[in-house]
């Protein structure tokens, strides 16, 4: 391949290892010579911007972030022309909370760029958004939502998240666009509607001039079916869920933990 391309990579279960925060110095190295060649690689996650710009830095890129599934696109540590930052109304926040039983929510969370606020500390895992413990200044109250939320996240009781999250899609009118995370916990997430990592990859397409043909996408989850639908080529992980493999053009045959990202680009690329 010679013809420069957008990368797009998950973080959780795709290029970090399964503690959930280190990257190895043979996916540092691959990626800066990847980078080196001309290709441009991109952190596609669920995860906040304060959850990713450390490891963003670590990796060594240049190149945008796009967080929360797609509702912030950013270059960290820059001004830049063409940042995204889109949101949820407020109100949905209050309409949750109003409708916690039904859908089984053991807490929600209103998350911006910097900072989140939680409803209830109990049966939510600190380390969910990046923090040893919570705070006083965590818990969530009415005056502290003075802005639109860029994601909302949630934990359900429900087995079946994924069908959870169609439900609520439409519980909500397709006024916003619910997903799943991977992994045991029954996580959600709710971002403005038509928002998604692909949607967020198609604008930096349009700005660097290039086609779907020309993106390489990695996922390993059900948050990640529209970005690999998107890519002229799709990547599962080895440890992909199998909700993810139908979309994927190819499944690799390394995990998260045996460095399958950096070990297929180094096969594409170098």
């Amino acid at each position: 391949m010679t013809e420069k391309k957008l990368i797009a990579i998950d973080l959780d279960g795709t290029t970090l290892r399964s503690d959930g925060y280190t990257v190895s110095d043979f996916t540092k190295t691959i990626f800066k010579s990847v980078e080196d060649k001309g290709h441009q690689i991109v952190i596609a996650t669920g995860r906040p911007y304060r959850m990713a710009v450390q490891i963003y830095r670590e990796l060594g890129l240049s190149s945008p972030m796009i967080n929360f599934n797609g509702a912030l696109t950013t270059v960290p540590d820059q001004k830049w022309p063409h940042e995204v930052s889109k949101h949820i109304d407020k109100t949905l926040v209050f309409d949750l909370i109003k409708k916690q039983q039904l859908f089984k929510l053991d807490f929600l969370a209103a998350e911006y760029r910097r900072k989140f606020f939680i409803n209830s500390f109990e049966h939510a895992d600190p380390n969910l958004f990046g923090v040893d413990n919570f705070a006083p200044y965590h818990q969530m109250r009415m005056d502290k939502l003075d802005a639109d939320p860029n994601a909302i996240l949630l934990q359900t009781r429900f087995t079946d998240k994924i069908s959870l999250a169609d439900k609520m899609d439409e519980y909500f009118d397709f006024r916003v666009n619910v997903s799943a995370w991977g992994g045991p916990n029954g996580i959600l997430e709710v971002v403005p509607k038509d928002v998604s990592k692909a949607s967020a990859l198609k604008h930096l397409l349009k700005i660097n001039g290039q086609e779907t043909s020309d993106l390489i996408a990695f996922g390993d989850e059900h948050n990640d079916v529209e970005m690999l639908k998107l890519a002229g080529t799709g990547y599962a992980m080895k440890n992909a869920s199998q909700t993810l493999l139908p979309y994927a053009d190819k499944q690799i045959n390394w995990t998260n933990d045996e460095d399958g990202v950096a070990r297929q680009m180094q096969e594409l690329f170098l």
